[in-house]
């Protein structure tokens, strides 16, 4: 017997989960100014760097190697939707983050990671 039912990834994320949280407290829409530079001189799309952005920000609150951060997505609900991804669509494989690393910067992602860091312990949100 086969059961189908129509669920919301975002009714799956719990109201208090940690991820929602570093969304409202983080104004993303300044990072996605940055990527849409480095966008430009590299229009490949892929898997988009904005969401691309939004799994090594997840590999560094979570402390993930890249092949760690494939699983974690193929398998997580919560950060399937931090990250953007649709229940049944493909995430990224471990070499994507490799190129996604080096197309962003190691520089800029650390000043980010940094910041957001920052924020989140300001606000309890990260510890």
């Amino acid at each position: 017997m086969n059961q189908l039912e129509m669920v919301s990834l975002d009714q799956l994320v719990p109201r208090t989960h940690m991820y929602r949280l570093f969304i409202k407290l983080w104004n993303f829409k300044g990072v996605e100014a940055i990527l849409s530079t480095v966008k430009s001189l590299n229009p490949h799309e892929g898997y988009g760097l904005n969401r691309l952005f939004r799994c090594l920000l997840l590999q560094f609150m979570e402390d993930l190697s890249d092949r760690e951060l494939e699983k974690f997505l193929q398998e997580n609900i919560s950060g399937r939707w931090f990250c953007g991804f649709m229940l049944n669509e493909d995430t990224p494989d471990h070499t994507v983050f490799t190129r996604a690393r080096s197309k962003i910067g190691t520089d800029l992602l650390a000043d980010s990671f940094s910041g957001i860091k920052r924020s989140a312990e300001e606000t309890g949100v990260y510890e």
